[in-house]
């Protein structure tokens, strides 16, 4: 787990399901296999050799093993809210994941479940369960970041969630991924930085009890870069999304020092009056009125549904 070295089996028992259709539909069990990344026949569980590893759109190493079945549990991060195809619908890192897994995996089917403004409570109620009748082989859990932002939370709650979340889809055998937080260094955002390392140092040692595959942000500098994100500063913008996708399929092909981590080339340093009415600016668009939705106990993601609830075919990256 903390230094992006996947166990194949992830520690557990797990499901050896039956290949996916071309619909992505049912998936019929095979049996059960011990957690060693040994399935039988073409799939789940089989190993894959770095000969299989695609060039350019995937890490150089072959990913432990070959996945059918992806799910995303989250918010807006993991919907991919700012960053838009081209039909402007959102894509996100997930997606872009998902794309990565697939050139590996060419029978990859994938369902995002993340609604966005949904805090961690919300997520384990309304996609813990469907995310588990997907009957997934890899998830990824991100959630928290609208938990933290809100001065005097209570954090005992936000983690037993996360806990729940790790532990159910580790629990039927999932290959479950998560991440921490970046921690914001500039501006007024940067005074949640104390919470977010107490929640980081919570999620570590939660992902630690159930063998789950963390991508470190806390500790990458360029995570923090705003202009990896979008103009409200908490969302990222399509760059950073491309780099939190190559992330995570980089830590899960075990390379963590990837090209994902290298800093922005330097930009103009503003000065003390301009940074002064950017901070005003942001707080007046953005900072007020999710203010305001806090106070009405609304949320940005109020009657909307999960984009992709059901399990679809994944083109592989560099395919279209």
């Amino acid at each position: 787990m903390k230094n992006c070295r996947p166990d194949v089996g992830n520690g557990v028992r797990f499901v050896v399901f039956g290949a996916a259709s071309e619909s992505c539909g049912e998936v019929k069990d095979k049996g059960e296999g011990e957690g060693e990344g040994e399935g039988e026949g073409e799939g789940e569980g089989e190993s894959v050799s770095s000969a299989d590893a695609s060039s350019g759109s995937s890490p150089s190493s072959a990913f432990p093993r070959r996945f059918l079945r992806y799910v995303a549990l989250g918010d807006s991060q993991s919907e991919g809210l700012h960053d838009y195809d081209k039909r402007g619908e959102p894509r996100g890192y997930a997606d872009r994941f998902a794309e990565a897994v697939a050139v590996q995996s060419p029978d990859l089917c994938y369902a995002n479940l993340a609604v966005r403004g949904k805090r961690t409570a919300e997520i384990r109620r309304t996609q813990l369960e469907a995310a588990l009748a997907l009957r997934p082989d890899l998830a990824t859990v991100v959630s928290g970041v609208n938990d933290v932002i809100r001065p005097g939370i209570d954090l005992e709650p936000v983690m037993a969630d996360i806990e729940a979340m790790y532990a159910g889809l580790s629990g039927v055998g999932c290959f479950v991924m998560s991440c921490t937080l970046p921690i914001p260094v500039t501006g007024l955002t940067a005074r949640a930085g104390p919470r977010i390392r107490v929640f980081n140092a919570r999620v570590r040692e939660i992902a630690e009890r159930h063998n789950v595959l963390l991508v470190e942000l806390e500790s990458v500098a360029m995570a923090a870069d705003l202009r990896l994100w979008d103009v409200d500063r908490i969302h990222l913008n399509p760059e950073g999304h491309a780099r939190l996708g190559a992330a995570f399929a980089g830590c899960l092909a075990g390379e963590p020092d990837a090209v994902w981590q290298e800093p922005l080339a330097p930009g103009p340093t503003p000065g003390v009056v301009r940074r002064a009415a950017s901070e005003v600016a942001w707080f007046t668009r953005f900072v007020i009125p999710k203010i305001g939705r806090m106070v009405r106990g609304r949320s940005s993601g109020d009657g909307r549904r999960a984009k992709r609830p059901e399990m679809t075919k994944v083109e592989p990256a560099g395919s279209r």
